[in-house]
Order: C-alpha cells, then structure tokens, then sequence
C-alpha cells in the first residue's frame, strides 16, 4: 500500500514521503530540512530509497547533504536544467524515474515558470509540483516568466480533475483570500475556504488537493472566466487580449498589492 506523509518544515513548507508501507521503504520530495525527515523516517522504521528535486530553491533541497550524510549512496533525481548540489540523475520532459523499491514510476514534467527549470513527477494519480500550482494559487516568478509559468499552470490543467496535487507550502487560505479579491462572488471559493479553515484548525494539512477543486477556486487557473478578465482588467487599466496576459496582470496584482 502507498502511502504520502506529509513532514511539516520551517514555518509552512512540506516535504513528502512518499511511503510503501509494506516494504517499509520511501522516496523523499524537496526535503529543505533533513532534521524532521530523518525523525519521522527512524520513528515509522522506514528506509530511504531515493530524493526527489522539483526545483533548485534552498527551502527544497537544503537538507540534501545530512540526508546523504545520514543514509549514503541514496540517488538524487532532480532538474536537468538547474544546478542543485549532488544530483546524481538528471531529468527533463518525458524521462521516467522507475523505484522498484516502492513500487511506483514517475513520469518527468517540464513546467518552468517558477524558476526556469522546474519540473514535476506525475504517476498513480499524484502530481509532485514544487512551488509550481499551489493551493488556490501558484508561485511567483522567481528567474522564470510569466509565459512560461502560466503555460505549465495550463499543462497541469490537462491532468485528469482527480489528480491528487501534492505542492510544498501550506498557502492555501492566504490565496483563497487573494481569490476573494478576483472573484468576490464565487460561493465555492468561500465554500472551499471555510473547509480549509477547519482543516487547519484541526491541526490538518490543505494539501493534498484535487485539481477538480482548483479549477472552481484558483483564479490563475481562471483565466478564460469573463468575470475574472473583467476584474483583471479594471485592475490593470486596459484591454487583455489573451489568458497569457490576464494571468501575468492577476500575477502583478497579487505581488503588488496583495502579498
């Protein structure tokens, strides 16, 4: 049985270990801290097999070195297009990372944007996206662009609606809060932000999500929406032409005005 483990870092990001309960043996998701992965891994008794980069930035791969120090030779996927220390395998669109260990295959997403090498491992319904898609919201462009980061959100949409999204921070009612600016009508944003209100009263995680979810409360997944260009356009004071151009314009706005 697979299992995904949520270990909870820093002030709001997650690592994810995804775990075959049976072999006891796990793949490690942008562990940024190796201290309360190598703690949750000793306490359920599983082994490492593998480490899984998403993208180069130091909160996703800054526990690298203890975690090799901790169980050596553990090979190190990551993006073939940006340097990140001990990266043994490199990966771009359409590879395969195959964990015999675990039981599982992942398929390689190019979705730059984010950063300009960014990419996602897809397979049994689950997609490991980094800071790409995040919860009703995306990351901002860090040395990618607009067009790139708005067509990998596009390349996401084409998964199936159940895919499970499993991104690195714990962002979701914050940007539920930026969604209520765009869309301040839309009744599934406020449905979708009082239930993860409760999760995280109860001490629960937002994310994983479904795509499903995303595409009624994400408004950078909403891009075609007329009342999301509308608004898009009051706010930038002009005519936009494109999704593309909606979506930077949304993008500005938030980083601006709103984080």
């Amino acid at each position: 049985m697979i299992q995904v483990i949520g270990v909870s870092a820093f002030s709001d990001n997650y690592i994810w270990l995804i775990t075959n309960e049976e072999r006891k043996k796990a793949a490690i998701v942008d562990p940024g801290d190796a201290k309360p992965v190598i703690h949750e891994l000793k306490q359920r008794g599983i082994a490492p097999v593998a480490i899984l980069i998403t993208h180069h930035h130091s909160d996703n791969v800054s526990g690298i070195p203890e975690l090799l120090a901790t169980y050596p030779d553990l090979p190190v996927y990551g993006p073939a297009n940006e340097s990140v220390p001990h990266i043994t395998h490199r990966l771009a669109e359409g590879q395969t990372v195959n964990l015999e260990s675990i039981g599982l295959s992942f398929g390689v997403l190019d979705i730059p944007g984010h950063t300009a090498g960014h990419i996602a491992y897809y397979g049994d319904g689950n997609l490991f996206c980094g800071d790409t898609l995040l919860g009703s919201g995306c990351g901002r462009v860090s040395d990618g662009t607009m067009t790139a980061l708005h067509n990998s959100l596009y390349r996401i949409a084409q998964l199936p609606v159940e895919t499970l999204i499993y991104c690195t921070h714990e962002y979701t009612v914050e940007n539920l809060g930026f969604a209520k600016w765009v869309e301040p009508d839309n009744k599934d944003i406020d449905e979708h932000l009082d239930a993860c209100r409760e999760l995280l009263d109860a001490g629960r995680a937002t994310v994983p999500f479904t795509l499903e979810n995303e595409f009624k409360s994400n408004p950078f997944l909403r891009t075609h929406i007329p009342e999301v260009i509308r608004k898009i356009e009051e706010v930038a004071g002009q005519e936009l032409n494109t999704p593309s151009e909606v979506f930077a314009a949304m993008r500005i706005w938030k980083d601006t005005e709103y984080d």
